[in-house]
């Protein structure tokens, strides 16, 4: 009778477990770097999170890009930052275009002169402090479509729940390998087996000395 599938059986289990692992840790730590990256770092640096909607920017920013801006003055941006700006001022629709030149308007203040990276000339009025909404931090590919779909106040429920929906994975597989390293214990000692062959028989033990034994009587007559 074969035993071996039995011990080769353990190691694979235990590969798959630890390979579980692995796989549910990565998913936990980039839904955490997402949440991170676009709820949470905005609001810590007081930043704005936009979407890109045309692809005036492709390939650098395509259409579906999550790009976060960060508020700056104009007489700090250089000429090849991408920055974000009200089309007129105190209206919520944005553009989001890179710095082609720096000019002086009306009073002495400074005024941008933009270009998508897409086009083909320059955009036709001059962007003024008022309209500058920021300068582009960093952006995050693709994940602008979902949040496009939703509103303000159901991006940052949902941000919240998968927030508390990983932590609470997390706990779970953190409580389930304390266990498994608990509930480890060591490999039984070998048995010795009753019914196997004997080993060479060794010298015989001394027998006690017997008393005395009576004399049989059944042939004597008195």
């Amino acid at each position: 009778m074969r035993h071996a599938p039995q011990h080769e059986a353990a190691p694979q289990r235990a590969g798959r477990r630890r390979l579980r692992r692995v796989l549910a840790w990565t998913v936990i730590l980039l839904g955490v770097g997402l949440v991170v990256l676009t709820v949470v770092v905005p609001r810590v640096a007081g930043a704005t999170p936009y979407v890109v909607l045309t692809g005036s920017m492709a390939p650098h920013l395509p259409p579906g890009t999550l790009v976060v801006v960060r508020p700056v003055d104009a007489s700090d941006v250089r000429t090849g930052d991408v920055v974000t700006y009200q089309v007129r001022s105190g209206e919520p629709v944005v553009v989001t275009h890179r710095v082609v030149g720096k000019g002086v308007g009306a009073g002495g203040e400074v005024v941008l002169r933009t270009r998508g990276d897409a086009n083909g000339a320059a955009d036709e009025l001059w962007v003024r402090p008022v309209q500058l909404r920021g300068e582009v931090w960093y952006d995050v590919p693709h994940i602008g479509r979902v949040s496009n779909l939703l509103s303000v106040a159901q991006r940052n429920q949902g941000a919240r729940l998968v927030g508390l929906g990983l932590l609470g994975y997390a706990a779970f597989q953190l409580l389930g390998a304390w266990r498994a390293r608990r509930g480890r214990v060591a490999p039984p000692a070998a048995r010795v087996d009753a019914a196997g062959p004997a080993g060479p028989a060794g010298p015989a033990a001394p027998a006690a000395p017997a008393g005395p034994v009576a004399p049989d009587r059944r042939g004597v007559h008195v």
